[in-house]
């Protein structure tokens, strides 16, 4: 575990978090700009002198009154925003600068991290004739090669487009799933979080307003604003079973089938769906004459009315939770509240691509 319990005061700003951070999978740090996500990344690394209290790593204490543990001394990879990458070293002179930093260390080949982010192809060019996405990985490879004991990603990808990110997030699954170092990953693109974490971490003014397991909070009402309404929605494990002769793809869930546009991945391939709360339909009774595919038996585990005219209703499909977001009055004229047997009702297309996450060593994607 990483424990931090500090306090830090800006003009405008103060900073007051006391909590531990699991040193397994990917825990983001999600959060408005302002909210202090990279400033908290930047106490955890050592680079914010001005920070009261005390950081630790286990049994080591980095941070406490009368002792500071300098940043190189810390054994953490840090991936800004722009990549700092040495423009007068190949791709691979950048790589054997970490590499060699880090000789003896515990942690992933040099070998290993070539192949989990497929820089082969890249090893002789320098920097600057790569795209965005390649530098990205680039300087993900050099940070993994410092064998950190966590990595710290400062919203890594928010300089690149949309294609861009999407040609980057399989590698950084693969990262989560082969190469097992922890990762602490800042961001504020929920769809992001919704298909890396697996622990998550709301942060607003300074402080963490909610920690937990990222299927958990993502599913639950009181982190809806947080989060922002229109970007609530849960994430729910499944196994695609199936490529159809009409073009989907059968995907199982433990509520039932799910039928999405085909994702180009191995049968048996276990992905995370991020389902939107608005892409939700509820009814009371199996509905007929549809033309949605997917209609999963739910029962109603909370109910939160907003103090406006919408409501989200928490639900329970076999062993996974969603989230669904109606109005009042439809929660009203369903005679809605806990413990209500409904039925979900999703449109094949209200799942984008962007929403289908590995989690295996695979790289699937979705053609709407």
């Amino acid at each position: 575990m990483l424990s931090v319990d500090v306090t830090l005061r800006y003009p405008g700003f103060a900073m007051e978090v006391a909590q531990t951070i699991p040193a397994t999978g990917v825990t983001a740090l999600f959060g408005r700009s302002g909210s202090g996500k990279s400033t908290l990344l930047r106490v955890i690394a050592g680079l914010e002198a001005g920070a009261k209290g005390r950081v630790a790593w286990g049994d080591t204490t980095w941070q406490a009154q009368g002792h500071f543990t300098p940043p190189h001394l810390r054994g953490l990879g840090y991936v800004f925003q722009d990549t700092r990458l040495f423009p007068h070293l190949t791709v691979a002179g950048n790589l054997a600068y970490a590499d060699r930093r880090a000789k003896g260390l515990p942690g992933p080949s040099r070998d290993e991290v070539i192949a989990a982010l497929d820089l082969a192809p890249l090893l002789p060019r320098h920097p600057g004739s790569l795209s965005g996405g390649e530098q990205s990985r680039c300087a993900i490879g050099r940070a993994l090669l410092t064998r950190p004991r966590m990595l710290l990603m400062d919203e890594p990808l928010a300089a690149l487009d949309e294609t861009r990110k999407a040609e980057i997030l399989p590698y950084l699954e693969r990262l989560r799933d082969r190469l097992r170092t922890p990762i602490l990953y800042v961001s504020h693109n929920m769809a992001e979080v919704a298909r890396l974490a697996t622990h998550l971490l709301l942060i607003d003014a300074g402080r963490i307003t909610h920690a937990g397991p990222a299927e958990a909070l993502l599913a639950d009402p009181a982190t809806a604003p947080a989060l922002g309404l229109r970007e609530a929605g849960a994430v729910i494990p499944t196994v695609l079973v199936a490529q159809e002769a009409d073009g989907l793809s059968r995907l199982h869930a433990s509520a039932g089938p799910i039928f999405l546009p085909r994702i180009e991945a191995p049968l048996g391939s276990t992905l995370r769906l991020r389902i939107l709360a608005q892409d939700v339909i509820l009814a009371r009774s199996a509905p007929t004459g549809l033309s949605a595919l997917n209609i999963l038996p739910a029962k109603v585990t909370a109910l939160h009315i907003g103090s406006g005219p919408g409501a989200l209703v928490q639900l329970q499909l076999g062993q996974d939770r969603i989230l669904a977001r109606i109005t009042r009055r439809s929660a009203q004229a369903l005679g809605l509240e806990v413990g209500t047997d409904c039925f979900a009702i999703l449109k094949s297309v209200a799942v984008a691509p962007g929403s289908i996450g590995a989690s295996g060593d695979n790289k699937p994607t979705a053609a709407l």
